[in-house]
């Protein structure tokens, strides 16, 4: 789906974004965790916690509940459009899972594949979420706070340190290592996803190119690629001979153009590949202060 460019049509597809990723949240929290009574992390596994000790209101309830405090903190310090964003995507998902628990119920399946696709759902859902400049609440409030201070650290994992702490937890009220391994498994691959979600789209490729024909690549990326080239200024350890270095950053489809564009100039170019977390810039992702 094309993000509109309209301010109240972009507003729309966010929520309506936001409620398909609600929907997808709940499924997974329903069919796969709770039916396989795997740990669950944040504030919805502290919900199925009390719920399943205590028999206290439905688990969407405690979940909507749980969350006021995280809210408030996070309309202190992240605002008002993520404060209204989050709070929609909070009670859909506490509605969500009591609708869906109410109106069927889901066969047991092996625990491991239970952990594989849950895990998948849950990161492509709160990814999809984060990208919404929303959450669901519980620690991806937290998280997302933790993300103000330490801007460093990709969203999945903020996520699985305080999601670890939880389902620990769950190992010792219920005595069951094995549904808190489980947890963890699954969270694990849900962090690797949302931050696949998250981030994925930006990450780009590096190039540093050594050769005896830079004025001629340089033309020919800037040409055949439409990418940039910087000259940097080198010399070799070796030899003593000035060098000119181009430093070129594209997207990860063009990198067997790039390579064959190089090395058709110069068979003996000296050519290095990197990976670029990100990449901001004409061409690539524009700034935001927002971003996670």
């Amino acid at each position: 789906m094309k993000k509109p460019n309209h301010p109240i049509l972009l507003e729309l597809y966010h929520f309506i974004i936001i409620a398909i990723s609600a929907f997808l949240y709940s499924l997974s929290v329903r069919w796969f965790f709770m039916t396989d009574n795997i740990a669950f992390g944040g504030v919805t596994g502290v919900s199925i916690l009390i719920h399943t000790l205590f028999g206290l209101p439905s688990v969407g309830t405690l979940i909507a509940l749980l969350n006021i405090p995280l809210f408030l903190l996070g309309w202190r310090f992240v605002g008002r459009p993520f404060l209204i964003r989050s709070l929609y995507a909070m009670f859909l998902t506490s509605f969500f899972i009591d609708a869906i628990g109410a109106s069927r119920s889901f066969p047991k399946m092996d625990p491991l594949l239970s952990c594989i696709y849950g895990g998948l759902l849950l990161g492509l859902s709160l990814g999809l979420i984060f990208r919404q400049g929303a959450s669901t609440g519980g620690t991806d409030v937290a998280a997302r706070l933790l993300k103000l201070k330490f801007s460093f650290l990709p969203m999945g994992q903020l996520m699985l340190v305080l999601d670890l702490v939880v389902i620990s937890a769950s190992a010792l009220v219920f005595h069951t290592l094995n549904s808190a391994l489980y947890g963890i498994l699954a969270l694990y691959i849900s962090s690797i996803v949302m931050d696949g979600v998250l981030y994925g789209m930006n990450k780009a490729r590096l190039a540093y190119i050594i050769s005896n024909e830079p004025e001629k690549i340089t033309g020919a990326i800037t040409k055949d690629l439409s990418r940039g080239v910087t000259l940097l200024q080198g010399k070799g350890a070796f030899s003593g001979a000035d060098k000119q270095v181009l430093l070129c950053a594209f997207k990860r489809h063009q990198i067997m153009t790039l390579k064959q564009t190089v090395k058709e100039i110069d068979p003996d170019a000296f050519l290095i590949v990197t990976e670029a977390y990100e990449v901001l810039g004409q061409g690539f992702q524009a700034y935001s202060k927002n971003d996670l």
